[in-house]
């Protein structure tokens, strides 16, 4: 019977039970390097998500295990922005000229905000939210710094073409709060 396992080849049984088991340990080695690398890749995207969803100091420490207490801050300065006609231009558009026109857009103002001290809180949709004043205190220059690179904006935006309607202009509304 043990010669129809082993296909009619005399060998011993400890040394087919040795082979079989450095078979199956070689396997058990390549499944789980294959999904450490797997794991490793998917805790890369999951602190990359972290990063662009809190501030630089909340994600470090939440990614090391630290709690985070929340803070009050008694001066800063937000500012809030939106496509004027988005939902025109929408409905003029196919989704994915939608989507490569908010790319654009925000890829825009975020290289704006880089020149300055403020941090993207969100966007939502055509909505675009920065403030100044924390995470990191500035003092009293918040609002200078939200006013600043709101004139930035302003000024990109009026050299800013849309891909699939190059010959509408974009207009943007801006709202700034201080306080």
């Amino acid at each position: 019977q043990f010669k129809t396992i082993n296909k009619g080849k005399k060998t011993n049984i400890i040394d087919s039970m040795l082979r079989m088991l450095e078979q199956y340990s070689s396997n058990l080695e390549d499944l789980i390097s294959e999904r450490t690398e797997e794991l490793e890749v998917e805790k890369q995207k999951t602190e990359k998500l972290l990063s662009q969803m809190l501030p630089p100091s909340v994600a470090e420490a939440l990614k090391t295990g630290g709690t985070v207490e929340p803070e009050y801050f008694d001066q800063v300065t937000i500012y809030f922005n939106d496509i004027v006609g988005f939902t025109s231009i929408s409905a003029l558009s196919e989704p994915i000229e939608v989507v490569d026109l908010l790319n654009d857009l925000y890829s825009l103002f975020d290289a704006v905000l880089g020149n300055h001290d403020v941090y993207k809180v969100e966007t939502i949709g055509d909505a675009y939210m920065v403030a100044s004043g924390l995470p990191k205190r500035n003092g009293n220059k918040h609002a200078a710094e939200i006013a600043n690179m709101s004139l930035d904006i302003l000024s990109s935006v009026g050299t800013f073409k849309m891909r699939h309607m190059p010959d509408i202009p974009l207009r943007i509304r801006i709202g700034l709060h201080t306080g």
